[in-house]
């Protein structure tokens, strides 16, 4: 039978609870697999497995009570291997790699932030921090709101000063809270966020972080910005000793 991974330890690593459940129903029991000073937390991989809540939440919940005991590099929901021993090789393979992983993420989490724009906000800011499209806009008024060309005119060199404030916008998300992070890792461009970067922050300095966050939002209205976390750091582990065997939106869990 697959091997279902969700995430790999120090083999001195605390025990896991009895009877903890993961994946699956009904949910598959957890077992964890060493590998000289490495272990792995694994159970049975269920089959047909798709990224239903529960499975999401079970996946999380068995992280969740590993991270409570020390530290441990998240797989992403879905990972499966052919069979234990072919994570136990895995291990042996890449000990070094993770040795080194397991150091670096002790005691750390991750905060996913997002930014985009709020229209309206942005549009205003636009407006207020160009004294041309302010001219243009009011010579449009002036002119009972102007020709189609005009209108079409403003209109674009509102579009590029909105287009170029997302850069801008973008580099000072970053700016504000690198300095709070241990390491940083930017996600995968999406339509409808300016910002997608995962931070590494250590557990004494979340709370730093999500007043940095806020501190952000208030000093830029225009802005939406969004945390998501504490998370395990999945940003920060890959690659892994199994493939993700179904599709699941990053940060799922």
């Amino acid at each position: 039978m697959s091997t279902y991974v969700y995430g790999i330890t120090a083999a001195s690593h605390p025990a896991l609870p009895e009877g903890l459940g993961g994946v699956g129903d009904p949910p598959m029991q957890i077992r964890v697999l060493t590998e000289g000073d490495l272990a792995a937390i694994v159970s049975d991989a269920p089959e047909n497995l798709r990224p239903k809540r529960k499975d999401l939440l079970a996946h999380q919940n068995v992280l969740a009570e590993a991270g409570a005991e020390g530290c441990v590099l998240p797989m992403r929901f879905g990972s499966v291997a052919p069979d234990d021993s072919a994570v136990t090789g895995v291990l042996a393979e890449r000990l070094e790699h993770y040795r080194e992983r397991l150091a670096a993420l002790d005691n750390k989490v991750e905060y996913n932030v997002k930014a985009s724009h709020v229209e309206e906000a942005v549009l205003h800011q636009v407006m207020a921090d160009s004294p041309e499209l302010r001219g243009m806009a009011e010579a449009n008024r002036q002119a009972g709101g102007g020709t189609y060309e005009q209108k079409l005119q403003l209109g674009e060199m509102v579009a590029a000063a909105v287009k170029a404030r997302e850069a801008t916008d973008a580099a000072e998300v970053r700016q504000a809270l690198e300095p709070l992070a241990a390491d940083v890792e930017a996600g995968p461009e999406s339509t409808g966020w300016l910002a997608n970067v995962s931070f590494l922050v250590d557990r004494d300095s979340a709370a730093r972080f999500l007043e940095a966050a806020e501190a952000l939002r208030e000093s830029h209205p225009y802005l939406e910005v969004r945390v998501n976390g504490p998370l395990p750091p999945y940003s920060f582990v890959e690659p892994g000793p199994a493939k993700p065997a179904v599709p699941s939106a990053e940060h799922a869990v």
